[in-house]
């Protein structure tokens, strides 16, 4: 229809000129039937549920013979030309997904790859108990040596000589809470790592094993004891030197008088032992002070290649004055190929002499020390540390003596801490800071009865800072 309610003539839609109303055409009479036809086709479209105008040609309206049909509904269209929206399959879950983008993406040994190459250690064992995934760097951490036979046997029987880590597992398919981010001293290696625990969980959720993924953290360990050992050393050095002055020379004047009385007094007995004894205890106390000035003093380092085999020897030979050496053997293996390292060699004879003077200390005379030195690979980097570059020295002092209490074995390296009725207590502390000045490593491992290991690793060639 045009405007003001003409409407418009099949024959002249150009310039309407019929009369409104009248259903006549001024130019043709001859069309009324044919506009009759046209106003009753457009009437029915509008009335179609779809609401749609259908506009007829000039020639579809003829005579009500050939009327054209009422127009069927047509499917709507979107707006801007759009296809209509069909009806849309289920979406996939996100397990399906997964599992289809897994099967055209990687294939098994993809997988296996990625587990073997991580940087951290995982275990995987089934509901059963048995072995399922254990990789390189499990392997190394656990001191074990990697097979493909480990693969289905029982946990329990493979870490047999871990009881802790059967133990964590083990707890892992009861436990509602799993640890995270938890810590645990291995037993046999005395290597400190950190673990997480997972619980692993088929499509219908019921539990079908359990995981532990962890690090070692001995080098951070390290790292966080030598920091709080720096702490302990700054306040100590404020009392050391404030009491150095104080203590230091009272006591050299009582060793003078006593020299003087001893002297005079040549005719009593009696007075000579007596002053003896103050002579002896005044040196006594005054080379505890002088230690503990070389104790809190931070060490500068005269670094130069050395022999491994020429400071142990000394080591050796300087322990023998310090403390009795009875009837102890002493093995030394280092092989002619060990590498020379970069250290200060009067601090590290004084490290090797303070360890093997404890050990003639502990065995009283009776029984063995075993001394082997070995080189080891590039060593891999600590979780938030970086490695060593370059070869290791490893270098341990063995025993077969009475071993270290479980109680002391956290505080060995402490200063002031001694089993002994004549120690000060700076003999591990010293050797604790001397390794550290060198970015070396000290480790101990004991049992009673069973004798005590202390276990030195220096880098070859490291970055020797002043340790402060």
């Amino acid at each position: 229809m045009a405007a003001s309610g003409h409407t418009v003539c099949p024959y002249h839609s150009r310039s309407p000129t019929c009369a409104p109303g009248k259903g006549a055409c001024r130019l043709n009479p001859f069309a009324t039937a044919a506009i009759e036809d046209v106003k009753f086709n457009m009437e029915r479209s509008l009335a179609d549920q779809d609401r749609a105008i259908t506009i007829l040609l000039p020639n579809q309206a003829v005579t009500g013979e050939n009327r054209p049909s009422v127009p069927t509904r047509k499917r709507s269209v979107a707006p801007g030309g759009a296809s209509p929206r069909r009806r849309e399959a289920p979406k996939p879950t996100k397990r399906s997904r997964s599992r289809r983008a897994g099967d055209t993406l990687a294939s098994d040994t993809f997988y296996h790859d990625l587990v073997w190459n991580l940087r951290s250690g995982v275990l995987a064992v089934t509901r059963d108990g048995r072995i399922a995934v254990m990789n390189e760097v499990a392997h190394r951490i656990l001191a074990l040596k990697p097979r493909s036979r480990e693969i289905g046997r029982p946990f329990t029987r493979i870490l047999q000589h871990e009881p802790d880590v059967v133990r964590i597992i083990a707890g892992g398919f009861e436990l509602s809470h799993l640890p995270n981010r938890a810590e645990l001293r291995l037993k046999t290696t005395g290597k400190v790592i950190g673990y997480t625990l997972s619980q692993v969980r088929d499509a219908r959720g019921r539990l079908s094993g359990v995981a532990m993924f962890f690090k070692d953290l001995t080098r951070v360990e390290q790292l966080v004891e030598r920091e709080r050992l720096r702490d302990r050393l700054a306040a100590l050095g404020e009392m050391a030197a404030a009491i150095a002055h104080d203590v230091k020379n009272p006591l050299a004047g009582i060793e003078v008088m006593a020299g003087i009385l001893k002297r005079q007094l040549t005719h009593s007995h009696d007075a000579q032992t007596i002053l003896a004894d103050i002579i002896k205890e005044a040196k006594m106390a005054n080379a505890i002070v002088l230690e503990i000035l070389d104790f809190v003093r931070p060490i500068r380092l005269q670094v130069e290649h050395i022999s491994l085999a020429e400071v142990l020897q000394d080591a050796i030979a300087l322990s023998e004055s310090h403390a009795p050496r009875g009837q102890v053997g002493v093995e030394v293996a280092v092989p002619e190929t060990l590498a020379r390292i970069q250290g200060d060699p009067l601090q590290l004879r004084q490290l090797f002499t303070n360890l093997v003077t404890n050990a003639f200390e502990a065995l009283s005379g009776r029984g063995s020390i075993r001394i082997l030195a070995t080189e080891l690979a590039e060593e891999e980097p600590p979780a938030g540390g970086e490695a060593h570059n370059g070869p290791m020295v490893q270098v341990d002092v063995t025993d077969d003596g009475p071993g270290v209490a479980a109680e002391v074995m956290d505080r060995i390296f402490s200063p002031f801490i001694t089993t002994k009725p004549q120690g000060n207590g700076l003999g591990l502390a010293i050797v604790r800071k001397i390794v550290d000045a060198h970015d070396g490593r000290i480790d101990v491992s004991s049992r009673p009865g069973g004798g005590t290991q202390f276990r030195v690793t220096l880098p070859v060639s490291g970055n020797h800072e002043l340790f402060r």
